[in-house]
């Protein structure tokens, strides 16, 4: 099904708006992405094909385009254009059209919407104290232990030893940092650590680091850049398995909702433990820890890292899944209706947009979202073509 007199409008109003700089960020995002991907040309598209025709030419146009290979390079750069390859096969495929739904998707920012995560976290210290992070101003918020607790302007805190060797002598307390769901946060650790928190996520670690270890325990998900310390190994507690590392970069997601526990290096080793198993992996390799199993295997660290650089990224991933991190980011709860097919979903889709951008783009796999207080009702919505 080709475009109608009606979405022909709309597009060249949409060209005209993005001409004036009237168009909103959405907007540009979809026209950047189509100019960049396809030639606008209606004979791209038979009549005659079906959705699954339509996919495998669109690919094969992007494949060209990219010069896809199977490097983790080019497979991060096909991502990045599925989002538009997914929007042009709606359009031109009939099962979804952008341009004659516009008013109701506009309808539905207006009426009720959520706007994404931020920088929001509650810092508790070993005496029981809470601190509202995302309330407190830039400075220094507490001191204990010989420790200089600062919070900075860009919203991250940072743990300063006092200039007294024997401060370190007082006994380190607990201190414990919670995102919940639609926050995130930063924190650097007494040692130099930089750890990044994802929404609904809470790590617990000492005030300072002593003995012969450096041990933190997570719950939810984040990403660390351990600070090196040959002597002293820095471990992460985190359901039933630890990781050690002596100083690299690495991702732990352990949602206890996910089934299972994935451990991803992007730099250095990492030497993963799950009861009496065992598994050192390399850069770009995962450890998973499923049903008291560890295994290992090779990922896409940009998909896997995506929501540290600001994006959902999909690739073969269930509705399921794709609405647990819609759920933890914008702070809602979701219900399925019954029969939902199995679906998957490819892309990537900004972490800094609304809610109603979000479920513009996944309404194109035939699904519909229906926004209620803070529950999302998922129902099957297949669209005749």
């Amino acid at each position: 099904m080709l475009m109608n007199d009606l979405d022909k409008r709309y597009f060249a109003d949409l060209l005209k708006r993005y001409r004036n700089g009237k168009a909103t960020e959405e907007e540009k995002n979809f026209l950047v992405a189509y100019y960049n991907v396809f030639d606008i040309n209606e004979d791209a598209v038979d009549e005659t094909d079906n959705t699954d025709a339509i996919k495998r030419r669109l690919k094969l146009r992007i494949d060209g385009q990219i010069g896809f290979n199977k490097t983790n390079h080019y497979k991060s750069v096909w991502l990045r254009y599925a989002a538009a390859a997914v929007i042009l096969i709606g359009i031109m495929a009939g099962g979804y059209t952008f341009f004659s739904r516009k008013h109701k998707a506009q309808q539905l920012a207006t009426v009720s919407d959520v706007a994404p995560g931020s920088n929001k976290a509650v810092l508790t210290l070993g005496n029981g104290q809470r601190i509202v992070l995302d309330d407190s101003g830039k400075g220094e918020i507490a001191r204990q232990a010989g420790i200089s607790i600062t919070k900075t302007a860009n919203g991250q805190i940072i743990y300063k030893t006092e200039s007294s060797a024997s401060s370190l002598e007082q006994p380190a307390v607990q201190n414990t940092v919670s995102t919940p769901k639609g926050g995130q946060y930063t924190v650097i650790l007494p040692d130099g650590t930089r750890v990044f928190l994802n929404a609904a996520s809470t790590i617990t670690y000492p005030s300072h680091f002593a003995g012969n270890q450096r041990l933190v325990k997570l719950n939810g998900e984040a990403y660390f850049e351990v600070a090196k310390n040959k002597v002293m190994p820095f471990r992460v507690i985190s359901n039933n398995q630890v990781v050690e590392v002596l100083g690299t970069h690495f991702n732990i997601n352990a949602y206890t909702d996910e089934g299972s526990i994935k451990t991803t290096l992007l730099e250095g080793s990492v030497k993963v433990t799950s009861g009496i198993s065992s598994v050192t992996i390399k850069p770009g390799q995962q450890a998973v820890v499923n049903n008291n199993t560890l295994s290992s295997k090779q990922v896409d660290l940009d998909e896997e890292t995506a929501w540290k650089n600001g994006v959902f990224a999909f690739e073969d991933a269930d509705l399921r899944s794709v609405m647990r991190q819609v759920s933890r980011w914008y702070d809602v709860d979701v219900v399925y209706d019954d029969s939902l097919p199995d679906d998957k979903f490819y892309g990537e889709i900004s972490r800094n947009s609304k809610l109603s951008e979000v479920f513009k783009i996944l309404e194109l796999n035939n699904f519909k979202f229906t926004l209620k207080g803070k529950t999302v009702t998922v129902s099957y919505a297949p669209k005749a073509l």
